[in-house]
């Protein structure tokens, strides 16, 4: 699946997120948006260029080669006109163990052998551009501050990219829903007859034309 439809689903996702009313059917969505996430993270991981041979890479870039990263899906951020500011809340981190990627459009930190695991706080694709010099990545004993710069002054409505639903698509012969097909799928044979029941409904519903929206019969 490219990196594109990823972003298609991950979108659909937290939409329906959203509408979801049962805590159950909250935690399957975001169960499958940390899945796609992570996904979505690993298509779109920048390949760094090996360095000269006279140069030494440094410690926390070397170890990184054939790591595997819990992705960090949940953080807080703020803002002002100038700068974006995330809050990971992650503790054990060492400053020089933190490997960072700035760039325009996306952000991409790496965090190696915090109590034995390494994780990855990876936004693929901003809302709006930044100016990566400008960046930073400051830890603190219980949390990490990451500070964007924006590249130009403004108030952000989300950190990520979105496209703008109300323009028209140009693959007319693309299925919408098909990005959801497997976890309404999964969300059928996991939930009891009620939610069996409702979903089945909500999706003849859907396909029969009656509702675009196959969520909209949920609880």
């Amino acid at each position: 699946m490219s990196a594109d439809e990823l972003r298609q689903d991950l979108e659909e996702l937290r939409r329906l997120e959203g509408l979801a009313k049962r805590p159950r059917v909250q935690s399957l969505l975001a169960n499958e948006i940390r899945n796609v996430d992570a996904k979505l993270a690993k298509a779109t991981a920048p390949v760094a260029a090996p360095a000269p041979q006279a140069v030494a890479p440094a410690p926390a870039a070397a170890a990184a080669a054939g790591l595997s990263y819990v992705t960090l899906g949940s953080f807080s951020w703020d803002q002002d006109s100038e700068k974006i500011r995330i809050y990971v809340f992650l503790e054990g981190v060492e400053q020089e163990k933190v490997v960072t990627t700035f760039k325009p459009t996306s952000v991409d930190i790496k965090f190696h052998d915090v109590n034995g695991k390494n994780y990855r706080c990876a936004i693929p694709k901003l809302n709006k551009e930044i100016v990566p010099e400008k960046c930073k990545v400051v830890v603190k004993p219980t949390k990490v501050v990451i500070t964007l710069a924006k590249a130009s002054k403004g108030n952000w409505l989300d950190l990520y990219f979105k496209e703008d639903k109300f323009k028209p698509s140009m693959d007319k012969e693309k299925d919408p829903m098909s990005g959801i097909m497997d976890l309404m799928k999964n969300m059928y044979e996991e939930g009891d007859e009620d939610m069996k029941r409702t979903i089945a409904k909500a999706w003849s519903d859907a396909r029969s034309g009656k509702t675009a929206d196959p969520m909209k019969g949920l609880p």
